[in-house]
């Protein structure tokens, strides 16, 4: 088994020092998948600046969530689910939604539903979506944009959630106590 090395800000290659200095400095700890990610800098600088990207999107707080975990879910991530389960709480999401995400159960909205049910189509179907969801996403009143944007948020969760799967990375201290596993089928 390769083991990965989660590196701090004196084990790090030099380039990627200066961004767990700044994990450290935004969320008072350096998580462990950056810890992991340092070993490749550029793949922390990419996530950093996707991740930044998707925030900034035309998403609330509410669908970031719904996005992010509807893909850390299928993709079954076992650190992201717990991560973003806190950072859902951080951010004031319902718990109603977080729940329905991590159980895979209906979500509050029809609108919010919709947005689940679009991302994985997109997952399962490797962006080869069919012109009948794309046409139920815009009926659900979501856009073009949004659905671009649904890609830039799936392609930060191909950083982390490949990442976490191959270094099985931890899940860091803060979130334990959102520990998760996916249901059986």
């Amino acid at each position: 088994m390769t083991e990965f090395t989660i590196h701090n800000e004196t084990t790090a290659p030099d380039a990627a020092k200066p961004l767990l200095a700044k994990a450290k400095a935004d969320y008072g700890m350096i998580p462990g998948l950056y810890g992991v990610m340092a070993e490749a800098p550029g793949l922390l600088q990419a996530y950093f600046q996707v991740h930044e990207q998707f925030e900034n999107s035309s998403f609330d707080k509410d669908e970031l969530t719904v996005v992010w975990q509807t893909i850390n879910v299928e993709n079954n991530c076992h650190y992201c689910v717990p991560a973003h389960t806190g950072i859902a709480k951080s951010m004031g999401v319902d718990d109603a939604i977080s729940d329905a995400l991590r159980n895979e159960t209906p979500l509050p909205t029809p609108r919010l539903e919709a947005l689940r049910d679009f991302t994985l189509k997109l997952v399962r179907d490797r962006g080869n979506v069919d012109d009948a969801s794309i046409q139920a996403f815009l009926d659900a009143g979501f856009t073009r944009r949004n659905i671009l944007e649904v890609v830039l948020g799936y392609s930060q969760k191909i950083l982390s959630n490949y990442t976490n799967h191959l270094a099985k990375t931890p899940v860091d201290k803060p979130f334990q106590q959102f520990d998760w596993r996916k249901a059986a089928a």
